[in-house]
């Protein structure tokens, strides 16, 4: 090494100038290859790396793997990869997919297993907790392609896949744009990464109700019951009555309507229908929009991108949409959670067997609902409609029909806001009871008996568990409960056993809403955690329409993960409480009252 080349090599070292390192290159233009040149160019680099200064190392590197004799490759390799640093903090992040073939290339040169590479995985994630959302995008973005092309991670350090990641990212971004009525931006954002999870183009439309519409013009409408007003539920606890954290629900109840569409899109798993350059949908449109979380078009087994301003949103363009020319909705979201399906599907079935209604058109559903729903439709259909199941693509029909949610129901309300805790309509709900129990005594599946002790079993269930449910179980049993598992049963054998139970003990979950079968003066202890924003006000509505009568008992909430609502907590139960209530309970219970058993 020339005593020049050191004194010029010394003031860069010294100046850790980009200047400095411009000489150095021109004085190599004219030196030997030297490997001792190199390891201090190289060292060099090492320096500007550990002082964050990835731009000059890769320049140091790069002149190191000029100069080098014996170990070019590496050099090479360490240039690019602090040249990707350097281009990726300055937010450059296209000339990033390029440098990626040449570090695999490098990589190869230098026998180099990669395991000093950038991790894209982890600059999002680090990006994403700082809530840096479209670096983070992009940095899932590179990530993806080194899956794909260079072996990298598959997975984000949430379990996620990137194009899942990216997607939902892109959504946080939509609802920060919408707010601000920034439609336009968040067409072009999507446009950008819109292929990458699958999704159509974006186009904006006004919100509107069905009444709405109808006013318009655009659309049939006719009331099967009128907007009517329905008695507060008289809440029971066996604790005494705690300070409830949630919002009453309205008891104004909205008309439950008939409603017909002509040439409409819609998309089963979501409750979005869009008519022209207008959404559909009640609740989008519900005067508290500003209050709603409105979850079409993020769960994961939603088949279309969406995003909700307080009059617009952002919908994804139908395409490819199978053509349908009639049929009546009983698909949307949730379809195949029971609990919404028999709170908001189910009442619907009372206006399509309205006489307004023509015969023939099918009843269309959601293609990966559970057997039982199926099974609830035929009982309720009097009119011998066909189903049509719906697969997860965009649906055009000729004629679509349309029936509401029988109560305001919002699926969860934004950040900081109250819980709205529904409250349901007990007439609806006790016209739905009596056509069921009317099927089940013609099929003779319903008995005299009415003084069963039944006890719900949770076990099947990841979400709002009894953790010591076993221990509970034992307690009851030798006070005459049967242990009952729902998921075994038909739904007729659910109704069976509810109609002839004088006493039912269950985790506060959707396999207890069948007690609304249940007799008159059944008792229900609903166990549940302690969270007092729970429905408490939706479940006693629900459960009471039938004449029976819920108490709650709560227990203690269970640790749980951040990306669990605070509604499905696991819970734990002092099964001498729950002993004690049973007690209390079989006094009030007519089929039971003076048959205490200890």
């Amino acid at each position: 090494m020339g005593e020049a080349f050191r004194q010029i090599l010394v003031q860069a070292a010294q100046s850790g100038t980009q200047e400095g390192l411009e000489a150095l290159e021109r004085a190599l233009s004219a030196a030997e290859p030297s490997d001792v040149a190199a390891q201090h160019l190289a060292t060099l680099g090492f320096r500007f790396e550990s002082e964050d200064r990835v731009g000059l190392a890769a320049q140091a590197y790069a002149l190191a793997a000029r100069v080098a004799r014996s170990r070019a490759p590496r050099y090479r390799l360490a240039a690019i990869r602090a040249r990707i640093l350097d281009l990726c903090g300055r937010d450059d992040f296209d000339p990033v997919e390029p440098l990626l073939d040449d570090l695999q290339q490098a990589k190869t040169a230098a026998e180099d297993p990669g395991r000093a590479d950038p991790s894209f995985v982890d600059l999002g994630w680090a990006c994403e907790m700082h809530g840096e959302v479209e670096r983070a995008v992009r940095f899932y973005l590179l990530a993806r392609i080194a899956r794909d092309h260079h072996g990298g991670a598959a997975l984000t350090h949430d379990g996620d896949t990137f194009e899942v990641k990216i997607k939902n990212l892109r959504r946080l971004q939509f609802d920060a744009l919408l707010a601000e009525g920034r439609f336009d931006e968040a067409i072009e954002l999507h446009k950008r990464t819109g292929r990458v999870h699958g999704s159509a183009p974006l186009a904006a439309y006004e919100i509107v109700g069905v009444k709405a519409l109808a006013e318009a013009g655009e659309a049939s409408y006719v009331e099967i019951l009128p907007g009517r007003r329905i008695e507060a539920p008289a809440l029971k606890f066996w604790e005494p009555p705690p300070p409830l954290l949630s919002e009453p629900g309205d008891l104004d109840m909205p008309p439950l309507y008939l409603a017909f569409l002509q040439e409409a899109h819609a998309f089963p798993r979501s409750n979005v229908v869009v008519k022209g350059d207008r959404v559909v949908y009640d609740v989008a449109a519900h005067p508290r929009r500003k209050d709603i979380l409105i979850q079409d078009g993020v769960n994961l087994d939603q088949i279309m991108m969406a995003a909700f301003g307080r009059t617009r949103a952002l919908i994804e363009i139908p395409e490819n949409a199978e053509r349908i020319e009639a049929g009546l909705v009983m698909f949307g979201l949730q379809s195949r959670n029971y609990g919404h399906w028999f709170s908001e599907f189910v009442p619907r079935m009372l206006c399509y067997n309205d006489p307004r209604c023509p015969d023939g058109i099918p009843l269309c559903i959601d293609d990966h609902m559970p057997g039982t729903h199926e099974e609830i439709l035929s009982l309720l259909d009097t009119r011998n409609r066909p189903v049509i199941k719906l697969p997860p693509r965009p649906v055009s029909f000729g004629t679509l029909g349309m029936a509401p949610v029988p109560a305001f129901f919002p699926f969860d309300m934004k950040p900081r806001q109250t819980f709205y805790d529904t409250i349901w309509p007990a007439d609806i709900f006790g016209m739905i009871r009596e056509r069921i129990l009317e099927r089940a005594r013609e099929r003779g599946v319903l008995s005299e008996r009415n003084d069963r002790r039944l006890f719900i079993s949770r076990k099947a269930f990841t979400q709002r568990v009894l953790e010591n449910e076993q221990e509970v179980a034992d307690r009851l049993r030798p006070l005459g409960f049967e242990v009952i598992y729902p998921e075994t049963l038909s739904f007729l054998e659910q109704v069976a056993l509810f109609h002839s139970a004088a006493l039912v003990v269950g985790s506060s979950n959707s396999s207890l809403n069948n007690a609304l079968f249940a007799r008159p003066g059944c008792q229900i202890l609903g166990l549940i955690h302690e969270d007092l924003s729970f429905n408490f006000r939706g479940y006693t509505s629900y459960v009471e329409a039938g004449g029976a009568q819920i108490t709650f008992l709560r227990g203690k909430s269970s640790a749980r993960k951040d990306n669990v609502h605070a509604f499905h907590a696991n819970y734990r139960v002092d099964p001498k409480r729950v002993t004690d209530a049973v007690a209390q309970l079989t006094m009030r219970s007519p089929a039971l009252a003076g048959c205490i058993r200890t």
